[in-house]
């Protein structure tokens, strides 16, 4: 099952540099004339390669980093060749040149960025835990990102996306469990990326900790409740779809029929729980969370009962 009423979100960003190298613990260097800088990928390069001279395959659309190892390279060449190779370099339109291990830029280094109006930024970090940090910054800005009608509650530790139609008792259902100790993640529209093959989820930030009650209006969950009742992202272990009691429908009793709904190419395990007057659904949602952990840690109810009844059969 696919999912709907979606808006996916191409896999680029424009992000500040002042908030950039405040995630990252960047010095700026240079900046010039840019406040943002376009970022189109998650790979980094270090251009050890280019400053030798060969530039056939050069991704310049990475963030750069420049290390010890290239920092010592340019040494090694005399003041004009140093400045030629450089210049060379800058005259690409790279997002940004990282200088890893607090290591002076160079003359020549300072004098393309302002020739060419590039962006250099310095760490504290050695090159390979800068690349890192990188690494995973960047994963998560450009993840695939995803927004669904539904609600996301954090139930026992577990990412319980609730989906259904509007008015179905989605959001009453999520404060019944804000009541019983659980955590609030996002109301009406449910933001998501995915990381590697983990799909995290959260809420847009307009609308963060609000939730609608029909009756009463918008309310303020950490205002009401407290820090304690929300949670800024979760990871998405599984889908609750709740629909209108169906009486001709024939409904999963015995917990062997598997659905799956499908976001982002990621399948997660998804139950359909029937709604009518007089059932408990935060109860049957924190069954249904208990019950979605034994499974991971590989306890299978339905698998206990047949072996229970076979032993009956056999001491019969």
């Amino acid at each position: 099952m696919k999912a709907k009423n979606k808006e996916i979100q191409e896999n680029e960003i424009d992000i500040k540099i002042e908030d950039f190298c405040s995630r990252l613990d960047l010095e700026v260097l240079h900046k010039g004339s840019r406040e943002f800088m376009h970022i189109s990928t998650f790979n980094i390069n270090r251009p050890g390669l280019q400053l030798a001279g060969y530039y056939e395959h050069f991704s310049a659309e990475r963030v750069q980093v420049i290390g010890e190892m290239e920092t010592a390279f340019l040494k090694t060449l005399p003041i004009e060749k140093r400045l030629e190779t450089v210049e060379k370099l800058f005259r690409y339109d790279f997002p940004c040149l990282v200088i890893s291990t607090v290591l002076e830029p160079g003359e020549e280094i300072m004098q393309c960025a302002v020739k060419y109006d590039r962006v250099v930024l310095r760490s504290k970090l050695r090159s390979t835990m800068i690349m890192n940090e990188l690494s995973i910054f960047l994963n998560e800005l450009l993840a695939p990102t995803e927004t669904i009608h539904g609600v996301l509650v954090d139930i026992y530790g577990v990412g319980t996306l609730l989906i259904g139609k509007s008015s179905i008792g989605k959001s009453e259902t999520a404060l019944e469990l804000i009541q019983r100790n659980h955590r609030l993640v996002a109301d009406d529209a449910v933001s998501i990326k995915r990381v590697s093959d983990r799909l995290i989820g959260s809420s847009p930030s307009i609308i963060r900790y609000f939730m609608e009650v029909r009756g009463i209006g918008i309310i303020d969950i950490r205002q009401m409740y407290g820090i304690g009742a929300v949670k800024l992202t979760k990871t998405i272990d599984m889908v609750v779809k709740l629909e209108t009691w169906d009486e001709e429908k024939e409904y999963d009793r015995m917990g062997d029929v598997k659905e799956f709904y499908t976001i982002l190419d990621v399948e997660l395990p998804m139950y359909t729980i029937p709604v009518k007057p007089g059932r408990n659904l935060a109860a049957i949602l924190e069954v249904a969370a208990r019950n979605h952990r034994l499974k991971d840690l590989g306890y299978d109810t339905l698998a206990e009962l047949d072996r229970r009844i076979r032993a009956s059969h056999e001491d019969d």
